[in-house]
């Protein structure tokens, strides 16, 4: 179906004139979808405004790839929604709107209104917006109902963070970058290493460049992934934060599946008060799972898609 609905695209292309593909600056094909060169450079706009990064030519050179690689994410996430016939309305799309203003502090209006000064058409968060709803509902849909946590889930990490009381505990926020392919280590290690000269600068835009640019489950809330246990992060991740100190922003750590930038916002000492009750350790493992399985099926689906990048 998807050579199919590929091959109907490379025939209307072909019903384009040569203004009209000029115009229209189709970078990358994604099956039966396209992302424009006009996409890209919105998306670049909406970036650099939403997150404080310089407009500068050698940031948008360094972080194309990225935020091209972040287009094609987003049109695989909605064409799964769209062949589950899941829809995203108008109103989910302003409450999401509304969402995005509570966290920048700023009024809707006020807010669209400095996208505009900037020159961003509002329509280019909308896309975003959409896509992350459509998702979300793809993933309820699709993949919560396979994630089963059982009482001796529960009973195993309970026992683990008993064994551990007195080691230390991280509460953390990161801006993760998925490498998905060897070809892309280069491109993805260098807007990593830009992300965090730019934190270096300016440490308190963290929370706004990680909604746009992170690729973990807490990217929408600035993120956050709560409090982590000594042993329950990649060596390189624990090696890293033995160093670190509270409020400090860590350099990209590579790990298997990508780089991770940390922010470290608090440490202690794990005790038995604080210890999480079952309902909060089933609720945790629950959410960890879902969010490997909710990747790990966004994988699949760009396994298997056709994907031409022009870029």
């Amino acid at each position: 179906m998807k050579i199919f609905l590929y091959s109907v695209v490379l025939s209307l292309m072909c019903l384009i004139t040569p203004v009209q593909a000029a115009e229209e600056g189709i970078a990358v094909i994604v099956n039966d979808g396209v992302i424009t060169y006009s996409d890209i450079k919105s998306r670049l706009r909406l970036i650099m405004q939403s997150s404080g990064m310089p407009n500068t030519v050698e940031m948008r050179q360094k972080i194309t790839p990225q935020i091209t690689s972040m287009l094609i994410e987003e049109q695989l996430k909605l064409q799964e929604a769209n062949d589950l016939g899941i829809e995203v309305t108008e109103t989910q799309i302003q409450e999401g709107l509304e969402r995005i203003s509570e966290q920048n502090n700023i009024p809707v209006a006020q807010f669209i209104g400095m996208l505009e000064s900037a020159g961003i058409n509002p329509e280019t968060l909308h896309d975003q917006i959409r896509a992350e709803i459509a998702w979300g509902t793809v993933v309820a849909k699709k993949v919560r109902p396979q994630i089963d946590v059982t009482d001796t889930d529960v009973d195993v990490e309970l026992a683990q963070l008993k064994k551990n009381i007195g080691t230390a505990q991280y509460l953390l926020s990161e801006i993760f970058l998925h490498v998905d392919v060897p070809a892309r280590e280069s491109s993805v290690q260098q807007t990593a290493e830009k992300i965090y000269q730019q934190l270096k600068v300016e440490p308190h835009a963290f929370s706004a460049i990680a909604r746009q640019f992170s690729q973990s489950a807490g990217a929408s809330q600035g993120g956050d992934i709560g409090w982590v246990e000594t042993g329950q992060s990649a060596e390189a991740i624990e090696d890293m934060l033995l160093k670190m100190s509270k409020g400090s922003i860590s350099a990209p750590i590579r790990t298997v599946n990508g780089y991770h930038i940390l922010l470290l916002r608090n440490k202690r000492a794990l005790t038995k008060e604080a210890l999480p009750n079952r309902e909060e350790i089933l609720s945790k493992i629950g959410n960890q799972r879902l969010g490997r399985r909710a990747k790990s099926y966004l994988l699949d689906l760009k396994a298997n898609a056709f994907i031409e990048n022009r870029v």
